[in-house]
């Protein structure tokens, strides 16, 4: 099985600040994630100026009277900012991704050579964006909050006929409540995904902690994407439903962990618990002394450990038998 892909969503925890921003590199270099993400966007071209913030942003920022456009102009990566990360990330070993969420962010990720695309699950229903994307024929990562399997089919539609192989498809399970309802979260959904429309599968957790993702692996994601900052008490939209470094840390750690417990599939005995088999298991010994030429019966005999002798397995073969030696108490029987 290959490794589970695990993107570090940072998104917009870096508040603006490149400084927050490269923190964040640092403490996803430390948790041992394959991807650091975040989001590119130009927020005029993103957001209209009567479009509100969504209800779980205006709890987390506290700021009910400010538009999603205000909120977003203070989050945006100039392009300098972009690069200067993208330098940062190569220099701590670890690959720099970001969600284009306009044309122009698509075209300015595409210049940059990402070679590998997320679609986000707001932009399901943009056919131009989804159009744009498929056109590159490269790798995608789709996520599917708000979305009926009709939504689902319909995207991959769009990205097929385009161009994009269903191989070089992943479609990642997701709900956008930040955070997401346990309730609501409908893991087995993600199986349905895979089933339906034969692509592979992953999930994008918005959940408070780190169990969901774990056990979307156990089921067979072959991504997870998971928010994350630097302090969940910070000032900002996403903070409150993302990991502080210890727990993406330890997301990671359970992540590897499980991959390996879930092995080949065919149940044999492994090296580690071979050596148990004598000290665990039976032998067929004698029940009380028995004499030369004795036969064997069910009351002279008995089951005790260790199980280096004839296996119980052999039982109804044992008795019956004549007795080839004396044996003693608990001695093991040879035939």
């Amino acid at each position: 099985m290959s490794e589970v892909l695990i993107i570090a969503e940072a998104g917009v925890n870096h508040n603006g600040s490149m400084q927050i921003a490269k923190q964040l590199v640092d403490k996803a270099v430390e948790a041992g994630v394959d991807i650091i993400k975040f989001q590119s966007f130009k927020s005029e071209k993103l957001v209209s100026k009567v479009a509100k913030q969504a209800k779980y942003q205006q709890q987390n920022i506290g700021k009910k009277n400010e538009g999603q456009l205000a909120m977003l102009k203070k989050l945006e990566l100039s392009v300098k900012d972009h690069q200067e990360l993208i330098q940062y990330c190569k220099k701590c070993n670890i690959r720099f991704w970001s969600t284009a969420f306009d044309m122009e962010s698509i075209e300015f990720l595409h210049s940059l050579n990402m070679r590998l695309w997320k679609i986000p699950s707001g932009e399901i229903t943009n056919y131009p964006y989804l159009k744009k994307i498929g056109s590159f024929h490269e790798d995608v990562i789709l996520s599917t909050g708000m979305c009926e399997l009709s939504d689902i089919e319909a995207v991959l539609k769009v990205l097929i006929e385009e161009g994009v192989k269903k191989e070089q498809i992943t479609v990642l399970h997701c709900n956008t409540e930040y955070p997401t309802p346990y309730q609501d979260v409908n893991l087995k959904a993600m199986l349905e995904i895979g089933e339906k429309f034969g692509v592979k599968i992953g999930y994008s957790d918005h959940t408070n902690g780190i169990e969901v993702p774990i056990a979307a692996v156990a089921l067979g994601a072959t991504v997870i994407e998971k928010h994350f900052t630097l302090d969940k008490n910070m000032e900002g939209p996403d903070h409150k439903a993302s990991l502080e470094p210890d727990e993406l840390k330890a997301m990671v750690s359970a992540i590897r962990n499980i991959e390996q417990a879930l092995g080949s599939g065919h149940k044999t005995i492994t090296e580690s618990e071979r050596k148990n088999i004598e000290i665990a298991r039976k032998s067929i010994v004698a029940a009380c002394p028995i004499k030369k030429g004795e036969i064997l019966t069910e009351e002279n005999l008995t089951v005790k450990r260790p199980g280096n002798g004839i296996c119980p397995m052999r039982w109804n073969e044992v008795v019956g038998t004549t007795a080839i030696k004396d044996f003693d108490e608990e001695e093991m029987i040879v035939l």
